[in-house]
Order: structure tokens, then sequence, then C-alpha cells
């Protein structure tokens, strides 16, 4: 399988094309923009167009976009992946997006003799620059046996969880336990700068101990530095707590900490922060 197409290259699929282009493959990108692909398209990525013809030209087809809906266009829309991809490619959409439309792609893809998995990842964009995405699977498991030495180019944490639309259902439990850790980790910090204490000092204590996290070690530095860079938007962290809380509703599943990490990031979106990492909820407690 060394034909691949990735359809979206923003701050992780980026990363994660790089990665596959240095593994030897072929990699078939398309974006919105040209321009944002152009340093992919130097080390050797082929840009097209449309996903439909970037899918054409592959044997796997990775999605990473933005929503739901862009989801559905690079599928479904005339000049999408199923308008074009040959019988027997694979489809693999790593976008967090909700495990219904998953299955809807999966029957769909069954149809043209397409297999399909649903694959989200964790990690952010320092998972996908050092190649070590944790990545949740849905889908039929023989098709995910196939694909495991692609996956393994860029995770190192590569779980199947069932079938079509397990990926995705796994992808909102990580989301849920991120949301409510993010108010811990700031709330650490507001705590410790009230004190008095050495933020940094503090935080070689307690990132080594009980209340050790990713977000914790990742990006409770960024938040003393007042670094507020994207490895993960706020703005698309907010749509995943959004499918999380319609899933959680369908379930008849309260939860509470859940609907409290949104409204938070609510108040941020609205005061203009939906382009800044998701660590920028520390400027919450200012």
């Amino acid at each position: 399988m060394s034909s691949i197409g990735f359809i979206g290259t923003g701050v992780m699929g980026a990363s994660i094309v790089k990665h596959l282009l240095a593994a030897g493959h072929e990699v078939h990108i398309y974006s919105r923009t040209k321009a944002k692909a152009e340093s992919l398209i130097q080390l050797g990525a082929k840009w097209f167009s449309t996903a439909g013809e970037a899918a054409k030209e592959s044997e796997v087809i990775f999605t990473m976009v933005g929503y739901p809906q862009d989801v559905e266009d690079v599928y479904f829309g005339d000049q999408g992946i199923f308008a074009m991809a040959k019988p027997g490619a694979i489809v693999i959409d790593m976008t967090t997006s909700q495990p219904t439309l998953a299955i809807k792609i999966a029957d769909h893809a069954k149809s043209l003799q397409i297999d399909a998995l649903d694959a989200p990842v964790s990690g952010g964009d320092i998972g996908a620059q050092n190649g070590t995405l944790s990545i949740m699977v849905g889908g039929e498991k023989s098709v995910f046996e196939k694909v495991i030495p692609l996956l393994e180019v860029f995770g190192n944490n590569i779980v199947y969880q069932g079938q079509a639309g397990a990926g995705q259902h796994t992808k909102m439990c990580n989301q849920i336990a991120i949301a409510t850790n993010m108010i811990g980790v700031c709330e650490a910090i507001a705590y410790g700068k009230k004190a008095g204490l050495d933020i940094d000092t503090m935080l070689e204590s307690i990132s080594a101990g009980a209340a050790g996290s990713w977000s914790l070690s990742n990006l409770a530095p960024r938040m003393v530095k007042g670094d507020l860079e994207p490895g993960f938007y706020i703005k698309h962290f907010i749509k995943d707590m959004r499918i999380a809380l319609e899933e959680a509703e369908i379930m008849k599943l309260e939860l509470p900490g859940l609907a409290l990490a949104k409204k938070m990031y609510d108040e941020l979106s609205a005061r203009g922060y939906d382009n800044n990492g998701t660590q920028a909820l520390i400027d919450f407690y200012k």
C-alpha cells in the first residue's frame, strides 16, 4: 500500500503526511488552499484540486478535516471521495466526528466495494510531530489489520475498538476526560500563583504524582509561558464536546462536568479565542 491519499493538511494532518512521505509512500493530498500545502508539495506530496481526484489515485485514503459537515462534503460531494475512489480502496476518517456519520460512511463504502474505518486520534500537534499519536479504530477487524503498518508510521498506541462508530465513541470518551482535566490543570496553576509558588517547580512535583496527565505535562508549561498557539483549536474542541453531549443525551446520560467545560470554552469563543489552542482556558481565570 504505497499510494496514499490524504485529505486535510492542517496542524496535525501536515505532520502525518510528512511521516508518510519519510516512510517512502507516494502521497496525494487535497486541501482547500494549495498555498497552505506548499511545504508538503516541496517534500514530494502531489496536490490535487478536489478530494475525489486525490482519492482516485490512491489505494488508502485518509481524511482529517474540521467538522462533520466537512466530512460529509469530502466523502459524499460531487467531487468527493465516493464519486471517484476505486473499488478495493480503503478510506480511513481520522476526523473527530459523529459516530452515526462513521456508520453512514461505512455502509455506503460497502455498497461501492470500498472498506471504511473510523480512526480518530489523540495526542495533539506534539503527538503528530513525534509520530506518537494514539489511534482508536472502528470498522471491520480484518481491514484494521491490513492497515496497521500504515498507522504505525505515525502512531504508537493503536487499538481496535469494535465495529463502525466505535472509534468515534472512544474519542468522545477521550474528549470528555480531557475537558474536565483541563479545568483542573488551569485551577491548579491559578491557585499556585495566588499562593506565591514558583509554578514551574510546582508543576515538576504534581506532574510526577497522582495528578499527572498529558495536559498537565504538555499544556501547563504552555499556559505558564503564555503560549496560546494551537496544537488543537478551541473551535474544534467545542465541536467535539457538543457531539459528546448530543450522544450522551441520546443515551439519556447526564455529564455535568463536560457541560461545565463546554460552557467555559463557549465563553472564550465569544471573546474571540476560537483559533487559539485549548490551553487558552487559562485566560478564563484572569
